[in-house]
């Protein structure tokens, strides 16, 4: 086993910094990341994902770079690149294959190679083992060896942190899973667990996400029909959690890197074994739909003249509340919907950044909240702490006399509003 490794961390976002600093706290550990501009950042204790503050940023002994000549130095490298599917739902490994192409230049031999990446069961051996084997020249499982531990990162969540969470880690060899369990034993409390194979771990990853995307969707599912017959879904879900085993799911747009897509690879590797895997996949129609259900379901509550062009205002376009992570948000869906049908919409988040709104998806963002005034319809698209807060009288003056809330989540159902503001909520 290895007493002291140089250990890089290849992908420095969501996952890969919060994790590089947990290591630095016992580790020389190199940080690299292809965007310059991030590694800048990060530099100057500037993390735009908001998971790890000013303060201890700056004091961490990591180094970030984007120098790949810098990894030669370590011995572990940990790959924690983003693995999202292609427009037609499928994997798209492009980020992980140009990781296996980076680090594999850097390799040497007796070198460990850990993936966190989410995958399906047989990426890391299959794929990952082969491409770092044609750009090393080495050959796995002899000169170096594989890896897998699979992220557990919940954008957003200070109670399941890196340093609080089990890790999974499993190693080409016994002497591997050993040595991985040893070194991510020493930075969280939650200590570790050795899975069986590399393939049990990667299973192991694709169905904690799956599973969470079946559960919303069977909410999601009985939000409408729960619709159809006048009831409200949390009325529902307010007298079924008083059931000691009733789990607390609520109904939404299901979007972001993690449980919007990891299915997808779930899905893909059945297909390709033969298997048709039909509950996944119902799952995902169901809660790939919601943007555009709701959408409807909002403009019928409108009741606007057919020749009219309601004014909405969306609040939030991050895919999850309190995150400035814009990736694979379900709002553009709600807000593409809400467009087709005729409306006029206007966007408003506090957390995403106005240049990415515009390069991922051509939406101008709104400025300050009380600047905007005179909407027929105020939509409630994502939680955030800021719309949370907000009083009766000020979701007032976002509308006209006779405007409708749309309180997706149900942030204000029980709030008092006046009489002149109609209400719609899932």
């Amino acid at each position: 086993m290895i007493d002291a490794p140089v250990i890089s961390v290849i992908g420095l976002g969501y996952v890969g910094l919060p994790l590089a600093v947990a290591l630095a706290r016992h580790y020389d550990v190199i940080g690299f990341d292809i965007d310059r501009t991030r590694v800048a950042a990060i530099a100057a204790g500037d993390d735009r994902t908001g998971e790890i503050e000013r303060a201890p940023l700056l004091a961490s002994s990591l180094r970030a770079t984007s120098d790949p000549a810098a990894l030669a130095r370590a011995s572990i490298h940990i790959v924690t690149v983003p693995t999202p599917v292609t427009a037609r739902n499928e994997p798209d490994m492009r980020a992980l294959f140009a990781a296996c192409e980076t680090v594999g230049r850097a390799l040497r031999p007796g070198s460990t190679v850990v993936f966190e990446s989410t995958v399906y069961p047989g990426v890391t051996e299959d794929l990952c083992g082969p491409a770092l084997e044609r750009a090393s020249g080495l050959t796995a499982g002899r000169d170096f060896f594989l890896g897998y531990s699979p992220e557990r990162i919940n954008p957003g969540d200070r109670t399941h942190t890196v340093d609080r969470i089990t890790k999974v880690v499993a190693g080409q060899t016994p002497e591997i899973a050993a040595s991985l369990a040893a070194i991510y034993g020493r930075i969280t409390s939650g200590g570790t667990f050795v899975a069986t194979s590399i393939r049990t771990a990667e299973a192991a990853k694709a169905i904690e996400n799956a599973q969470r995307d079946l559960n919303i969707a069977f909410i999601n599912e009985v939000t409408m029909i729960f619709n159809r017959l006048g009831l409200s879904v949390h009325d529902v879900l307010e007298a079924s959690a008083t059931k000691w085993n009733f789990l607390p799911f609520k109904p939404g747009l299901v979007g972001g890197h993690c449980i919007g897509v990891d299915p997808y690879y779930l899905a893909h590797c059945a297909q390709a074994v033969g298997h048709e895997p039909e509950i996944i996949l119902a799952g995902r129609r169901i809660n790939d739909g919601m943007g555009a259900y709701i959408a409807g379901e909002i403009m019928r509550a409108l009741d606007a003249p057919a020749d009219s062009t309601p004014r909405l205002l969306v609040l939030g376009l991050t895919f999850k509340e309190d995150v400035p992570d814009l990736r694979n948000s379900k709002v553009v869906d709600l807000i593409e919907g809400l467009r087709r049908a005729g409306a006029a919409v206007t966007v408003h988040d506090p957390l995403a950044d106005p240049d990415e709104a515009r390069a991922l998806y051509g939406i101008d963002l709104a400025g300050e909240l009380p600047t905007l005034a005179g909407f027929d319809g105020l939509i409630a698209a994502v939680p955030h702490a800021l719309y949370r807060d907000l009083s009766s009288e000020a979701l007032g003056r976002l509308l006209r006399p006779g405007g409708l809330v749309a309180d997706v989540k149900g942030i204000w159902r029980k709030r008092p509003m006046s009489d002149k503001v109609r209400r719609w909520s899932l």
